[in-house]
């Protein structure tokens, strides 16, 4: 336990009070979010002043392991009857948008040097839902630390920026048409948070289908995660044999299966309002304690060094994005 307590506790209990610190600030700041708020206080602190090693393991764990477990408890959340209340046009709106955004996030980086891992991360992120995709992906695909926390930084700044504009383009595009305001917001933005931030810039009607359309995102979390552990084990597969093969583990990571497990008990037994509630805040703290860890691990003259390259990847992605979804509304009319 003394052992415990000087490598994985300091940097777990800096953590749990950069989050507490971000949901605070977040009551003024509330555009920002604390989800944003934290992996930037992570990122300014973590650089200036708990740079040193007795913080590494704590920050570690509560990267990797908390934003496991917010995956989990996601789960808790999400019904397959959510399905019936988008409709067809819908679910076909969110397989295309998230089909083209991968592609073209991927596209994307390929053309700017990033490289495979890089590319899928950004894609993924940007597709389903922000850190906490990117974090269950992470591992299926052998990304690194620095990678991971390169990619979730950059996605979380796109989504703030987004989150801003995207009420904005709505009104102007769909004027009043609630449900293809809150396709678009619902449909592109990369965090929960977001999304109820964004859509309580329009109207209490547009938060409660924008969340059904990001949640409708959410439940294809499995499929991707799936899909781009395929693609980046590929080439290894090819190379092992029969017996290699046999001994690889299950396709799928203990979190994704937690978060089917979730959503299945929730769509046929529903869980207590209560129960969800709960679980709902337990998985946002959890989160943001992540996102803080994940800002104290990154090294900001490294990450600001390859600014420009980035900046062009994240605005390139997002206006790809809401071009694509802008006319993915239209041709399907929703």
């Amino acid at each position: 336990m003394k052992q415990l307590k000087q490598t994985i506790y300091p940097g777990l209990l800096l953590s749990l009070a950069i989050a507490s610190l971000s949901k605070i600030l977040a009551i003024w700041l509330p555009s920002l979010g604390a989800g944003t708020i934290a992996i930037l206080l992570g990122i300014f602190l973590g650089n200036l002043f708990f740079n040193q090693s007795v913080w590494q393991k704590g920050t570690k764990f509560s990267e990797k392991t908390l934003l496991e477990l917010s995956i989990v408890l996601l789960g808790t959340t999400v019904t397959f009857q959510t399905i019936v209340q988008i409709g067809g046009s819908g679910i076909l709106f969110i397989m295309c948008q998230m089909t083209l955004t991968i592609l073209s996030a991927y596209f994307i980086g390929k053309k700017l040097k990033f490289n495979q891992t890089m590319s899928l991360l950004m894609a993924g992120g940007n597709a389903v839902c922000g850190s906490s995709a990117i974090g269950a992906i992470a591992p299926e695909i052998g990304a690194k630390d620095k990678e991971k926390g390169q990619i979730i930084t950059l996605v979380n700044l796109l989504g703030t920026v987004m989150m801003l504009t995207l009420p904005i383009i709505g009104g102007t595009v769909f004027t009043d048409n609630v449900m293809a305001k809150s396709a678009l917001i619902g449909g592109t933005l990369q965090s929960v948070g977001q999304v109820i931030a964004s859509a309580n810039m329009v109207s209490s009607q547009v938060v409660e289908m924008a969340t059904l359309f990001k949640i409708l995102r959410i439940m294809f979390l499995v499929v991707v995660v799936f899909a781009f552990g395929k693609i980046a084990n590929q080439s290894t597969d090819n190379n092992l044999t029969i017996q290699e093969k046999a001994k690889k583990k299950f396709p799928l990571p203990w979190y994704i299966i937690g978060f089917i497990i979730c959503c299945v008990l929730n769509s046929v037994i529903h869980f207590p309002t209560i129960l969800s509630q709960t679980t709902h805040s337990i998985s946002g703290w959890f989160e943001i304690t992540a996102l803080a860890a994940i800002g104290l691990r990154i090294n900001a003259k490294e990450f600001f060094k390859e600014g420009p390259r980035f900046l062009a990847y994240a605005g390139s992605v997002g206006i790809v994005q809401t071009i694509v979804a802008i006319t993915l509304i239209k041709l399907l009319s929703i």
